[in-house]
């Protein structure tokens, strides 16, 4: 008799939990289901976003950046909608979340200020993807700009993550903005030099180079009559993509025609005298 009446007791309890847990397993199937087609359906928005945007004049810059921006907001969206279907209160959980935010910003104070920083590059644009920007001792190609971050890519191949707060708290240098570029070359002579050929020498290599612009004119100018050579400065402007081509191809032909033509070209040197003092004792 006791035994049945064991049997009759366990058969009652898995029946009493049997609805419930059905109940709770239906609902982490849904929620489970809620994230799944929640995130395709996030992919989907963002890729009929990112398409309209490319059809107006937005920059790719800002589109990268408010599509990163939307897919973590969808995705909170997605997440709160799965733990609401479990039956949890959410709005409990979002007060939580907004106490659990204000301590959280409050350690986190570096990676709030890049958030903003990453806003304002966005906004005031100093540089944009595909731009060749130096930003403190890094430089590099943008390759993304990021919420948090900024990618560049050093012309070696290698990919630096600088973050957006350390961008903007120094100064940016964007080589790309500007659809031409002066190129700088100092070309150095002997005193003993004839300063007038020197000068036409460089002039006619100028000239000489297609990818050198009209305008503005080219500068070849004496600049300095330093310790041991005479310094002239040599300023063609140029296509921006052109600049280092045409910067290297004058350094090589500087030297082959200085060669060709007998000018030389000084170097730090030094001479050293040697007295033998006989010893009269």
């Amino acid at each position: 008799m006791e035994t049945t009446e064991l049997i009759n007791s366990i058969t009652q309890i898995f029946t009493d939990l049997a609805g419930p847990l059905a109940t709770f397993g239906k609902r982490i199937l849904f929620a489970v289901l809620i994230i799944v087609v929640g995130r395709w359906v996030v992919k989907l928005l963002l890729r009929i976003i990112n398409t309209a945007l490319e059809k107006t004049t937005i920059e790719e810059t800002v589109r990268i950046f408010v599509g990163n921006l939307l897919r973590t907001l969808f995705m909170i969206v997605v997440f709160i909608a799965a733990i609401n279907q479990l039956g949890i209160e959410t709005t409990s959980i979002i007060a939580m979340l907004g106490a659990a935010g204000l301590a959280i910003g409050l350690a986190l104070q570096g990676s709030l200020a890049n958030f903003a920083a990453g806003i304002l590059i966005v906004t005031f644009r100093p540089y944009k993807v595909g731009d060749y920007i130096q930003a403190g001792s890094a430089s590099g190609t943008v390759l993304d700009i990021q919420i948090f971050s900024t990618v560049l890519k050093t012309p070696d191949n290698k990919v630096i993550v600088i973050p957006n707060g350390t961008i903007m708290d120094g100064s940016i240098t964007n080589y790309s903005e500007q659809p031409t570029r002066r190129v700088d070359i100092v070309a150095s002579c002997g005193y003993e030099d004839d300063i007038d050929k020197v000068k036409q020498l460089l002039t006619d290599i100028i000239n000489q180079d297609d990818r050198v612009l009209d305008e503005p004119e080219p500068l070849v100018a004496l600049s300095e009559l330093a310790d041991n050579s005479i310094n002239f400065v040599v300023r063609p402007w140029v296509n921006s993509s052109d600049y280092f081509p045409v910067y290297y191809s004058l350094l090589e032909q500087i030297k082959k025609r200085f060669d060709k033509e007998g000018i030389s070209i000084p170097y730090p040197q030094r001479d050293i005298h040697i007295y033998n003092h006989e010893n009269k004792n």
